[in-house]
């Protein structure tokens, strides 16, 4: 490991010079793709050089303990030893997180795709309120977002919903998201009173570029049909949606929210990239689930990464195991980063526990 930082740290150095030197500074894109890489590496070489440096003053604190005769300069050069040990164990786990294989999609935006479970009605107005937590957040932290398509129900929900999440690092925080979300409260359609569980599935697909992914247009089935439900007289008029069906997979596309054709076909593309570039990962990880099941399973109760309790005010993440008792901030978008945080460093244990 020693050898892999101090080649980092040279590699470091190097950046440095390279983008000092005159001949260098007049080409933009090189500047550019050095900047890009110096910053990536900097948190890995700066904790290095700390712990080099820890190293160094804990190698002479303990010659100064060897020397020292005074007993009450002993004790304090004691605790100033205990000090540094710790220092540098933590330094030392910073670094084997540091060191770990980044995911490449992190930085990347993202497609979500929302869909109502068990639960009737109120499956598909719990979709909806999934649907404004996420749109929320993304405006939070900046991201824009973009509804790709949708459909509606009669009461304010949806049966699914489709959408699109641009901004840098979208991918890392938005896929823990991905499976099914239980809710626990009286819907708004129940006349009685009483409590009913229902559920919404999530998925978060990276957005992924044309070049990754290729696809032969004469594996494609493009049809252009009436846009349903609500958009005014000119999307009923006209055959603005766009259905496309890759025929080698089987999967369906439907794009309607735009009022031409070309907007919705290049936005059914999209969602198709990521879908096919999701369907390549799990083959290659041997995943034997098909693309969009693996992340949401089946959709029943059982089957839950989240729950959101109503009646409690309680929204529990099931992977972490931990709750949270401010529901309407929570679905405000105000406290997911809570979840995420936790989830993100339970994935890393894991990941460094593998490697041990």
């Amino acid at each position: 490991m020693l050898e892999r930082l101090a080649a980092v740290e040279e590699r470091y150095d190097e950046l440095e010079r390279l983008m000092a030197d005159p001949s260098v500074a007049a080409d933009y894109v090189r500047v550019g793709e050095y900047a890009q890489e110096r910053s990536e590496i900097e948190p890995l070489v700066h904790a290095y050089r700390e712990h080099q440096q820890v190293e160094q003053e804990l190698a002479e604190a303990r010659v100064m303990l060897e020397e020292e005769g005074s007993e009450e300069m002993r004790e304090l050069v004691k605790e100033e030893v205990a000090s540094l040990e710790a220092r540098r164990e933590e330094l030392a786990e910073r670094i084997k997180l540091l060191l770990l294989p980044k995911d490449e999609r992190d930085e990347r935006s993202v497609i979500m795709e929302i869909r109502a479970g068990a639960g009737g009605d109120e499956a598909g107005i719990f979709a909806a309120d999934l649907y404004r937590l996420y749109t929320r957040y993304a405006e939070k932290r900046g991201w824009k977002t973009e509804l790709l398509s949708s459909h509606e129900t009669g009461v304010g929900g949806f049966k699914e919903v489709i959408f699109q999440v641009r901004g840098k690092g979208a991918f890392s925080r938005l896929k823990y998201e991905s499976g099914v979300h239980r809710v626990q409260r009286v819907p708004i359609t129940e006349s009685q009173g009483r409590i009913h569980t229902s559920t919404s599935t999530v998925a978060v697909m990276p957005e992924v570029d044309e070049v990754e992914v290729e696809i032969d247009p004469k594996d494609l089935e493009i049809v252009a049909t009436m846009a349903a439900g609500p958009g005014g007289q000119h999307v009923q008029k006209n055959a603005t949606a766009i259905r496309i069906t890759h025929k080698p997979t089987g999967t369906v596309v439907f794009c309607q929210n735009e009022r031409s054709q070309t907007q919705n076909k290049l936005q059914a593309m999209a969602v198709l990239r990521a879908r096919l570039y999701e369907e390549e990962r799990r083959k290659q990880h041997a995943e034997i689930d098909a693309e969009r099941r693996a992340q949401v399973g089946r959709g029943d109760r059982s089957e839950k990464i989240r729950t959101y309790n109503y009646p409690q005010s309680r929204v529990t993440d099931h992977r972490i195991g931990r709750s949270m008792h401010h529901l309407p901030a929570f679905m405000e978008g105000d406290a997911l980063d809570e979840f995420t945080d936790q989830l993100a460093t339970q994935k890393q244990a894991e990941r460094l526990a593998a490697l041990e």
